[in-house]
Parts: structure tokens; sequence; C-alpha cells
């Protein structure tokens, strides 16, 4: 969900940021890459790219590799933090689970959005007011082992045109008891007549293996008010 429209000069692609901040505040503003050109079924060769990481381990070995190097052991320890690497296991796969999810708009309650298991939320998601202010917030809780590359990506059409797209890098995050949560930056819906009208967009969390912890495919819409009942 982005709307931001881009300003002249500006330009867009990911732009990631150290994992230390990342694990401590809010996500960097990474520019919508709007296009008129790319219908429903195009526009997402490059998630389909899968990238090679190098061979997986469990997060005890993880933590024995170049244990001599001083910088890697204080960087790992500080990813790591309070997680008690013999209580997490041996497995290689990390596990992401998204907990919530919810649209944050000044001067309104939260509209908590339920997450279907099987990724197709029944009819329209949500109601957007045209020219609003809004936000997603969203928590996670990681497991097993480190999570490399976590990142959220959006794209939405309109009337079967690609109008939007967003990817957004989130970061590195180590498995823990307590569940992260992150408020995206603050962005405007579009207004007027040609914005109002129905929306379709898919979410992915997928990490830098390509796996995939939540798919979902939803339809809203940009209205002149907000919908009565959410």
């Amino acid at each position: 969900m982005g709307f931001e429209e881009k300003k002249e000069g500006e330009k867009s692609g990911h732009e990631e940021s150290g994992d230390e901040k990342e694990n401590h505040g809010n996500m960097k503003r990474v520019e919508s890459e709007p296009s008129l050109c790319e219908t429903e079924d195009e526009g997402e060769d490059a998630e389909g790219n899968k990238i090679q990481v190098g061979p997986q381990c469990t997060l005890k070995e993880q933590f024995e590799k170049d244990k001599d190097d001083e910088s890697l052991r204080k960087w790992k320890e500080q990813l790591l933090g309070n997680v008690d690497i013999n209580d997490v296991g041996e497995s290689l796969e990390p596990e992401v689970k998204i907990l919530s999810l919810s649209i944050v708009s000044p001067g309104r309650s939260d509209i908590v959005l339920p997450i279907p298991e099987n990724g197709k939320p029944e009819g329209r998601w949500f109601t957007l007011k045209e020219g609003c202010r809004y936000s997603l917030r969203f928590s996670f809780q990681v497991s097993h082992n480190i999570v490399l590359g976590l990142k959220y990506t959006n794209f939405v059409w309109k009337t079967g045109v690609k109008v939007d797209s967003t990817r957004q890098m989130l970061g590195t995050f180590s498995p823990q008891n307590d569940a992260y949560t992150y408020e995206m930056p603050e962005e405007t819906t579009p207004s007027g007549y040609f914005a109002r009208g129905s929306y379709s967009a898919k979410s992915k969390f997928v990490d830098d293996d390509n796996k995939c912890y939540l798919e979902i495919s939803y339809s809203f819409d940009i209205r002149k008010d907000w919908a009565t009942v959410e």
C-alpha cells in the first residue's frame, strides 16, 4: 500500500540501512514505483529471481563460525541479544509469523486487518478516504534461526493496470520470544474523481532466499469518506 508520489529528480529502488538501526526504529521510506504499462500479470518477475545466499547452517553453527574474528563475534552477539542458542534448536530454516496488520490514520481508530489462512480476504479488505494520511503497522515473530534480508513488497492495480509498487527492505532478525513491531512511514492516498474506486493488490513478506512467509491478495476502495463500518 503505497501511493506517495515521487518528486522530480528522486530515484526509486532499495535503500537498506544497517541491521542495528533497523531493529530499533521505523523503516526508511523507499519511494514507490508507479507504472502505467505493467498489467496485473506483469511486474513481479524480479520477485521470482531467487538470490543465492550460500549454504544454510543452524544458529549454533553460525555463532561458532569465525569466532576468532572479534568484530564478527561482537556483531553476532549484538544481533542475537539475549537469545539462548541452546534453546533455539537445530533448525536450518527460520520461521517468520506475521501476527497482526493494521492501518493507522491520525484522528481515527486503527483499522485492524484480519489475516486469512488462505491469504485471500473475502470481499473488500478495507476502505481508505481520499487524500487521507495513513501508515501500515505490523508485528511479526521470528523463530528457529536468523532470517536474512526480510522485506515487504506490495503491488497495486486498478482496472488491471499496475499503478503502484513498493519494495521495503526490513533487515535481518534473530529469533526471540518477543514480537517485532514496525510502522511504515506515513503516506497520503490520492484524491479526485479518477483516484476513487476499487483496487486490487498483492502483499508479500519474503527473505533473501525468496522464502515467502505471507502472501495476501486483496481488494480495497478509495472513497470520498471512510466506510461507516470496517
